[in-house]
């Protein structure tokens, strides 16, 4: 039945509602990939396509790049430590590690829009050539599904505040954690493939 409650799973997989809706979510996780695959396959299409613009040689700044992956791969560390929390039914500690969280992942948000400042000042704009098309559509596209994670992240400490720690609450914030790292790996791809590839 939807509404039995299974005490002996964890918090967000207790009742049955609960657990198809992380399938759910998994299921749209799917339909993402498929989105950041789509725009990985057009970039390396167009990736060599400079039209006599700015190369990744001209822009590409390492240490820059460096400090963002830094900032997202510490963030889904920490995120990982809130969901930990949240299963020993720790509210402040998963409260905690889920703001630390966040104050990361605004941290590559805004290095992300000085990098793209600085692209532009350096004559780089998206429609200067293909590459620059398909590399802006690429990372803004990622940029702004981090910048919707923290934004549903806050609704959802603004819940955990009011609420407290329940099945619904604890799912919820299981399927961020979801979001949240799947974001990551999706950076990871792009770091490598974007900008390691290119700048080595």
């Amino acid at each position: 039945m939807a509404g039995k409650v299974d005490t002996s799973l964890p918090l967000e997989y207790q009742t049955e509602q609960d657990r198809m809706t992380i399938l759910g979510f998994w299921i749209f996780l799917g339909a993402e990939i498929v989105l950041f695959s789509t725009l990985f396959g057009v970039h390396g299409v167009l990736k060599n396509g400079f039209a006599g613009g700015p190369t990744p040689d001209d822009i590409f700044v390492l240490k820059d790049v460096l400090i963002e992956t830094l900032l997202l791969l510490v963030s889904s560390f920490t995120c990982g430590l809130a969901i930990f929390e949240m299963r020993r039914h720790n509210l402040k500690g998963l409260l905690t590690w889920l703001v630390i969280t966040l104050l990361l992942g605004a941290g590559f948000i805004f290095m992300e829009v000085s990098e793209f400042i600085h692209y532009v000042h350096e004559g780089a704009t998206m429609q200067r050539s293909a590459f620059l098309s398909s590399f802006f559509v690429l990372l803004g596209t990622h940029g702004a599904h981090v910048s919707l994670g923290i934004g549903w992240a806050i609704l959802i400490i603004i819940q955990l505040v009011k609420r407290g720690l329940t099945p619904t609450t604890a799912r919820k914030t299981f399927i961020i954690g979801l979001y949240w790292h799947f974001l990551d790996v999706v950076w990871i791809f792009i770091f490598t493939f974007v900008y390691l590839a290119r700048m080595v």
